[in-house]
C-alpha cells in the first residue's frame, strides 16, 4: 500500500506547493487593490462583489468537489486577503457561541475580530457608532417568524442592510455533566425554548424553562452550575465545556434562522439581490392593497410581508417588505417611487445580495 500510496502523496505535495504559491499570488493582488481603494476612501468589504465571487465559483466548479465546500473555501479565502488591507469589527449578539456568532463567520469568512454583544440593542448601538464596521441581528426564524425587537430597531437605525445569511439551527440539551440529574431549570433564548417546545413537553414536562438573553448564555450558565441545563449549539457547548444529554431536539428538522448584516455602507448591485422597506398606509379602506399595487404594475415580486404595532396609542401597523431586486434596477426604482408617494411612511432599509444559503 505505502509504495501505491507514495507517487500520489507527492503528486499531492507538488499541488498544494502550486496552491500555497497562488494564495500567496493572490493576497498580492488583493494588496494592490487595497491601495487602490485607499486612494478614494472605498470600503474594505464588498458585499455584492463577494457574492459575485461565490456564485461564479459555484457555476464553473467542475466537481467532485461539491460547489457549498468550494464556496466556503473561497470565502476564507477572500476574508484572509481582506484581512490584509483591514481585519472588519462586526458585532453580534453574544456571547462567543451563539448562532449569531455562527453567521458573522459563514458571512464573512474566519479574519474577521468579532465584538459579542450583550443584547440586540447593543449590536445597533455598536454598528452605528462606528464600534463595529458591521452588525449581525437575527431577522426572522422559519418555526417562529420575525425577531420582533430588531424589526422594531430598523425602523429608527441609521444603519443599512448590506447582506443576509441563513443558517440551519440545530438545538442540543446539555448540562455540565452530560446528564439531567439534578437539573432543577432549563435555560435557553426565548426563541429557541418556543422551536423545542413540543420535545420538551414530550420528556421534560416538569422542569423549570427560563427564557435567558441568549442560548450561549444558556450554555455559560450550565457550565457554572449542574442544576442548569440549557438548549444551544453544540459549537456552544464546545466552548463552555459541556455535555449532550440530547442532540437536535428542535422540533422542526429543517428549521432555519436568517440574519441580517448591517452598516454604513450601501451596496451596489451583485445581479441577485434583495430589498428590504419599511411602510406605513393612510388610515382608509384599501390603503395597503393600493399601497403594494405599483409592485405588481412593474413586475416586482414581493418575497416577505409582515406588520408590526406602530406603538403610538392608535390601531396602527408599519408593514416590513422584502422584494427582489436592487433600488438601482430600473423596474424596482420605479416601483418604490410611487410607494413613496402613497406611503404615509417610506424608509429603504437596504438593498443587499441574496444568501447563498
Amino acid at each position: 500500500m505505502n509504495d501505491k500510496l507514495k507517487p500520489l502523496r507527492e503528486q499531492i505535495d507538488a499541488i498544494d506547493a502550486q496552491i500555497l504559491a497562488l494564495l500567496n499570488q493572490r493576497a498580492k493582488v488583493a494588496q494592490e487593490v487595497g491601495h487602490v481603494k485607499a486612494e478614494t476612501n472605498a470600503p474594505v468589504f464588498r458585499p455584492e462583489r463577494e457574492a459575485q465571487v461565490l456564485r461564479g465559483v459555484a457555476d464553473r466548479n467542475p466537481g467532485p468537489m461539491v460547489a457549498t465546500d468550494v464556496q466556503t473555501i473561497f470565502r476564507e479565502i477572500m476574508s484572509a486577503c481582506r484581512a490584509l488591507e483591514k481585519r472588519v469589527t462586526v458585532a453580534y449578539l453574544g456571547p462567543v457561541g451563539t448562532f449569531s456568532e455562527q453567521a458573522v463567520y459563514q458571512q464573512f469568512g474566519s479574519a474577521v475580530e468579532g465584538l459579542p454583544c450583550a443584547s440586540i440593542d447593543e449590536v445597533f448601538r455598536a454598528t452605528e457608532a462606528g464600534t463595529a464596521d458591521f452588525g449581525v441581528v437575527p431577522v426572522e426564524n422559519s418555526s417562529e417568524g420575525a425577531i420582533n425587537r430588531t424589526l422594531d430597531l430598523m425602523l429608527g437605525t441609521t444603519t443599512l442592510i448590506s447582506g443576509e445569511v441563513a443558517i440551519a439551527v440545530h438545538h442540543s440539551l446539555m448540562t455540565k455533566t452530560g446528564n439531567m440529574d439534578g437539573v432543577q431549570v432549563i435555560c435557553a433564548h426565548s426563541q429557541a425554548l418556543a422551536q423545542c417546545q413540543v420535545w420538551l413537553n414530550q420528556n421534560y414536562p416538569n422542569i423549570e424553562r427560563r427564557a435567558v438573553a441568549s442560548n450561549a448564555e444558556a450554555a455559560r450558565m450550565a457550565g457554572d452550575d449542574a442544576s442548569v441545563a440549557a438548549i444551544a449549539s453544540e459549537m456552544a457547548g464546545t466552548q463552555y465545556k459541556l455535555g449532550v444529554v440530547k442532540g437536535h431536539i428542535q422540533d422542526d428538522p429543517h428549521n432555519r434562522t436568517r440574519f441580517a448584516v448591517i452598516g454604513h455602507l450601501q451596496t451596489l448591485p451583485s445581479g441577485k439581490d434583495h430589498t428590504s422597506l419599511v411602510l406605513a398606509v393612510p388610515n382608509k379602506a384599501g390603503a395597503v392593497y393600493q399601497l403594494l399595487a405599483p409592485l405588481a404594475k412593474h413586475g416586482v415580486s414581493m418575497t416577505r410581508f409582515e406588520s408590526r404595532p406602530a406603538r403610538i396609542g392608535t390601531w396602527e401597523y408599519y408593514f416590513y417588505v422584502d422584494v427582489d431586486g436592487h433600488v438601482n434596477d430600473a423596474a424596482v426604482a420605479q416601483a418604490l417611487a410611487e410607494l413613496k408617494d402613497q406611503a404615509a411612511f417610506f424608509k429603504v432599509l437596504g438593498s443587499y445580495p441574496v444568501s447563498l444559503t
